[in-house]
């Protein structure tokens, strides 16, 4: 049997017995199957986060990134990192306090409005369903490379196993699936890192050499490549990556599953550190694959092309390390780390469709119908998630996490920290806000080069850089501030209360 299929199945035989197990444990009720019942460790929501977070294209992409452009990777990975400390000083310990699951709860706590609560969870929604698409495309094209499945029953496979995760154990079982991947990714990784550094005495400054040497490049492989040559386009990717983790509502929604702020802020630190660590680790393993892959002339096509693609510069390290079982293990882990992702992603849309929508819309439903409701949303978004993937097999996706990206940090962002902090904010506000920055996001994506020039064929773009969040961010607080102080019913109604 192939190694990576047996890694893999081994994998989801665990990962299903643990969603059994927390399904017995988990509490009764939507709170639980939301929040796990508050029950989770500091450290443990921590390493639930970065399980969370650290999704193939960190793991695989990131290092393909490493082989192909050097320093443009690390740009990636320092903009990610930075949104984890706004998350600690800015939201972590004021989310559990309020003890909301969604952006559209935070809102619906100061303002009683359906059109505030349908903005939120719209924008939540769509958020989730880009990034949903972008880790299922990836993971049928990963299973169809590894495996040799054809790419329809690769999705359905991650569909059906996601909606398992989510729908049977809900946030318990989503989160020791989590933090089992995260351990998988944090031994993997941490392996490939130490044979790097073993074939190059120990020394970082030797495999920096030898890499710059390898790839022909000299030092330019350190710095950056045309495509983040312009300051404008680094600083509005930054801003992108930064903001946007502070709107992301799979991540938001896990500072309940701990009991106290207290505990809120241990897992941010934690998440912080772990994804430090990631990163730091992965850096390596990309600039090892240039040094050590490039000598291996039967990993490359006859275009010189590393076979498999870029994405697959860190499999390809692990068969040079250890042989073919060693590549099957990070190959089963890779794929594994999409399936802890979708779950968490598919809970979050769920919470929104049943929570934000039904119950919050629908006052009058009950407990038990909107549990019924959230699995059954599972079950949706998992058909949806599929029959998407499918019809965006051939295309390319990156403009979608992109989008995910921009519209989570040009929407969700401005409105909840405006929420929490500006005690001026109105319902006109948060509406103009909100429009603006979905508007403003989505209208510079698809004017850009990533969609007007790749996807629509335009030869020049209608708007010249591909990272929009540096004037979408702006706009959408400008609108909100200005829908705000202009709302003369809200400044009214305060003079009589």
């Amino acid at each position: 049997m192939n190694p990576a299929a047996l890694f893999f199945i081994l994998f989801v035989l665990l990962t299903l017995a643990v969603t059994r197990l927390a399904a017995r444990r988990q509490g009764a009720g939507a709170t639980a199957f939301y929040s796990a019942d508050g029950r989770l460790a500091g450290w443990q929501n921590g390493l639930a986060l970065a399980g969370d977070y650290l999704s193939a294209a960190a793991f695989l992409g990131a290092a393909g990134l490493y082989f192909t452009s050097g320093y443009d990777s690390a740009v990636y990975a320092v903009g990610t990192l930075f949104g984890w400390p706004l998350l600690l000083i800015l939201l972590a310990e004021r989310l559990r306090e309020r003890g909301e699951y969604t952006l559209a709860g935070v809102l619906a706590q100061r303002f009683d409005s359906p059109a505030v609560r349908g903005l939120a969870a719209a924008s939540s929604l769509t958020v989730t369903l880009f990034y949903l698409i972008v880790q299922m495309v990836g993971a049928g094209k990963l299973v169809e490379l590894l495996f040799g499945l054809p790419y329809p029953a690769a999705v359905g496979i991650v569909g059906a196993l996601m909606v398992l995760y989510a729908a049977v154990g809900g946030m318990l079982a989503t989160s020791w699936v989590q933090m089992i991947k995260a351990l998988l990714l944090f031994g993997c990784t941490g392996a490939l890192a130490a044979g790097v550094l073993a074939a190059h005495g120990g020394s970082v400054t030797a495999l920096f050499a030898d890499a710059a040497a390898r790839a022909g490049h000299g030092a330019a492989l350190f710095l950056p490549s045309r495509a983040l040559a312009n300051p404008v386009e680094v600083l509005s990717l930054g801003v992108g990556l930064t903001l946007g983790l502070l709107g992301l509502p799979h991540v938001l929604m896990r500072f309940v599953t701990v009991p106290d702020a207290r505990a809120a802020r241990s897992s941010a630190v934690w998440a912080t550190g772990l994804i430090a660590l990631f990163f730091v680790v992965n850096m390596l393993i990309g600039f090892g694959a240039v040094a050590l892959l490039t000598p291996h002339a039967e990993l490359f096509g006859p275009a010189g092309k590393l076979i498999g693609g870029s994405n697959m510069a860190a499999v390809q390290l692990a068969r040079v390390e250890g042989g073919e079982l060693a590549a099957g293990f990070v190959a089963a882990v890779a794929f594994a780390t999409i399936l802890a992702v979708v779950a968490g992603l598919a809970l979050a849309g769920a919470s929104v469709i049943s929570r934000d929508l039904y119950a919050g819309l629908l006052r009058g439903s009950s407990a038990r119908t909107e549990l019924r409701l959230a699995r059954g949303a599972v079950v949706a978004l998992g058909a949806l998630a599929v029959a998407l993937s499918l019809a965006f097999r051939d295309q390319n996706v990156a403009f979608l996490f992109g989008l995910a990206f921009a519209l989570a940090a040009s929407s969700n962002f401005p409105l909840l920290l405006l929420a929490l902090f500006w005690p001026k904010l109105t319902a006109r506000g948060v509406i103009a806000g909100g429009v603006t920055g979905i508007v403003a996001a989505v209208g510079l994506i698809v004017t850009g080069p990533a969609v007007w020039v790749a996807v629509l064929g335009h030869k020049a773009p209608l708007f010249p850089y591909a990272n929009p969040a540096l004037f979408s961010v702006p706009l959408a607080f400008a609108a909100a501030w200005l829908g705000s102080v202009t709302d003369r019913a809200a400044r009214r109604a305060a003079l009589f209360t």
